[in-house]
């Protein structure tokens, strides 16, 4: 497998969105996005849980 440079994949990347419309790429950023802010809230919210021992 040979390594590509990050620019490279920025490239490929704005030409797929050139050809199909921002839609697919902007889905899936904001789908990320989203995923990241509930993982990482629920990792930070775990810690504040009270034990009733």
């Amino acid at each position: 497998m040979e390594h590509s440079p990050a620019s490279a994949w920025l490239t490929g990347a704005a030409n797929a969105a050139e050809q199909q419309g921002a839609g697919n790429l902007l889905r899936v950023v904001l789908i990320v996005m989203v995923l990241g802010c509930v993982l990482t809230a629920w990792f930070l919210l775990r810690g504040y849980k009270q034990k009733d021992d």
